[in-house]
């Protein structure tokens, strides 16, 4: 949540920011501004809404300077408005910009009072602005000593850039829990909370750690740690390329990430492919490891926990291995029970979501001896604190509502099984060249599901005027149903929820009348027949039913029971191909809604508070 670039140049970086702030608009915010150094005063243009107000605010009065921050706000502490977005000043001589959340604020906030500050907002970033310049005021402290003093006394996580009206040569940055890098040029350098805000600048970036104070110059970077001693963080490449982060010939992000699954389907699926359903796939020491584990613990929260469902029955059916999976805000705060051979698989897309880094640390601390990530960011928070890695090959995903990120999940976490039950005598040679070649076609089996597109559009036409529904699923498609219905909410506001099939009638049929639409997964799988039955029994209270069903099932349609057949069944791999045409139906009731599909209200695409 929240975006954080910075700029210290030779030339105007007005551009710069506002273009990092624009590239950052997918994180979701309700509020922009920026903190430009003119040279004679800290220039602060601030307003509610879309970036590109703000922007024609900063070009009415012809603001530039060379050196400057900027941020996206998504609305924490107080209301969206305008005293409340950032960057914060105190003084007219720091100002700040924060991601994340500092716990006591309030705390502090009396303490600065007492001192004679006087706050404007009734954010917890304004405390930051004004401990800042307590000390480099009062303190006779420099802009960099200055921050690393007032964040030790912050609790809680955050990543801070800051300027000072005195010091136009240096910006001060620190990080304790949410996403900072440092952006490498020549005679200029930036900071962001995302590479893709300064990927147009440079690609040489440098991923703060937890406690890293940066000292940003135009001729150089210093990092030190909370005693000032210095310290060395390696130089990374980006691979983030421009095209992924432009829409194209499409019209939302959300459009474009549906249509590019097959592709990032096979990009991650060509890891597999080139070596089979090896250890090596996961780093170093992973065969060690995952000989060892005698269950799986995953840690997820949204979407990625929905994929973790998903594998539980995978893991448990082809590998014989327990599993249990959790969402991370809720594990982290109960008194869990460790065993220390079990493996963590944490799963986040962008790699810095707060609550899964929490939980994993939670579980390392109860004596949890290996960690295994899923993630498509190289270097994130996550994967830097796990033992192992598997990067999905998803490419940017902007769009808040995930889509090509979820499925390249369940690939990875599919390669997860199919390596245990192998190490564990369970995968036959026979059934791992039949799960290969199932990987092998799975890209194309999602193209055809792409190619219902225009049937589902007419669905969605009935859809879009409804304010409820209900998604169903059984087996290993219950967790596709449970996605389907989250998409719905995302981006239609329609209120929809996921059951079992099978639950139906210990309570959610009496939700079903003329008026709730009931959307089925219906794979030609083991539990077709029990899935019939259930939709007899939406049929027997007039509820009207969208089936999604194989090629090969064989269903009916009728008045009420409106049918879709996707690909033949492609087996254990079913799950995949059946997420899109729930995407599709999401994306085009929005659509036909009139709601802002990459951008939906009250959410964030990269979740960096509790």
């Amino acid at each position: 949540m929240c975006g954080i670039v910075g700029a210290i140049a030779q030339r105007n970086v007005v551009p710069v920011l506002v273009e990092g702030l624009k590239r950052l608009e997918y994180r979701g915010y309700d509020s922009a501004g920026v903190a430009v150094h003119t040279g004679s005063a800290i220039t602060r243009v601030r307003r509610v809404g879309r970036v590109a107000e703000m922007e024609n605010a900063a070009a009415e009065i012809n603001l530039t300077g060379q050196l400057g921050i900027g941020h996206t706000r998504w609305a924490t502490h107080g209301g969206v408005t305008e005293y409340n977005a950032h960057p914060h000043v105190s003084h007219g001589q720091i100002a700040v910009v924060h991601n994340g959340i500092i716990e006591n604020h309030d705390e502090q906030r009396e303490r600065l009072k007492q001192l004679g500050y006087v706050f404007e907002s009734q954010t917890d970033t304004e405390v930051i602005a004004h401990l800042v310049h307590h000390y480099y005021k009062n303190g006779g402290l420099d802009l960099v000593e200055a921050v690393r003093v007032a964040s030790r006394e912050l609790s809680g996580a955050y990543a801070i850039a800051v300027i000072a009206l005195d010091q136009p040569d240096v910006m001060a940055c620190a990080r304790k829990g949410c996403p900072l890098l440092v952006g490498l040029g020549e005679g200029e350098n930036f900071i962001a909370s995302d590479v893709s805000a300064i990927i147009s600048s440079t690609r040489k970036v440098i991923f703060l750690e937890e406690g890293d104070i940066a000292e940003v110059r135009r001729e150089g970077v210093k990092l030190t740690d909370q005693q000032g001693q210095p310290i060395e963080r390696k130089i990374h490449f980006s691979d983030v390329s421009l095209a992924s982060l432009e829409l194209g010939p499409y019209s939302h992000f959300m459009q474009k990430e549906i249509h590019e699954q097959p592709k990032a389907l096979a990009d991650t699926i060509e890891q597999v492919l080139h070596d089979g359903f090896l250890p090596a796939l996961f780093g170093a020491g992973a065969s060690e490891i995952l000989s060892q584990i005698d269950g799986v613990q995953i840690l997820a929260c949204g979407t990625s926990y929905y994929a973790g469902l998903t594998a539980r029955y995978w893991l448990e059916a082809i590998a014989g291995i327990p599993c249990s999976v959790e969402v991370a805000s809720e594990y982290r705060y109960r008194d869990a029970v460790a065993r220390p051979n079990t493996l963590i698989v944490t799963i986040s897309q962008s790699g810095e979501t707060l609550d899964t880094m929490e939980a994993l640390k939670y579980a390392k601390s109860l004596g949890h001896k290996w960690a295994l990530s899923i993630c498509n960011v190289k270097e994130s928070a996550i994967p830097r604190a796990s033992d192992l890695v598997i990067y999905t090959r998803a490419g940017a995903e902007i769009g808040v509502a995930s889509t090509k990120a979820f499925t390249t999940q369940l690939i990875a976490l599919f390669a997860l099984t199919c390596t245990l039950a192998k190490l564990r005598g369970k995968l036959t040679a026979a059934r791992e060249t039949e799960y290969l070649d199932a990987l092998r076609q799975l890209p194309g089996s999602v193209q055809h599901a792409l190619n219902l597109e225009p049937q589902i559009r007419v669905w969605a036409e009935r859809f879009a005027g409804k304010d409820h529904a209900l998604f169903l699923g059984r087996g290993v498609h219950y967790p596709i149903a449970l996605e389907g219905a989250l998409k719905l909410k995302e981006i239609t506001y329609i209120h929809a929820e996921a059951y079992p099939a099978g639950e139906l009638k210990h309570g959610p049929l009496a939700l079903v009348d003329e008026n709730m639409p009931v959307v089925v997964i219906a794979p030609n799988d083991a539990l077709l027949e029990k899935v019939k039955s259930n939709i007899q029994e939406v049929r027997a209270r007039g509820g009207e039913m969208f089936v999604f069903a194989d090629l090969d099932s064989h269903f009916s349609e009728s008045e009420a029971v409106h049918v879709i057949r996707t690909p033949r069944h492609v087996g254990v791999l079913s799950p995949v191909v059946h997420a899109i045409p729930v995407q599709l139906l999401a994306y085009h009731s929005a659509l036909m809604r009139g709601t802002d599909v990459d951008k939906p209200r009250n959410l964030a695409k990269s979740v960096t508070v509790e």
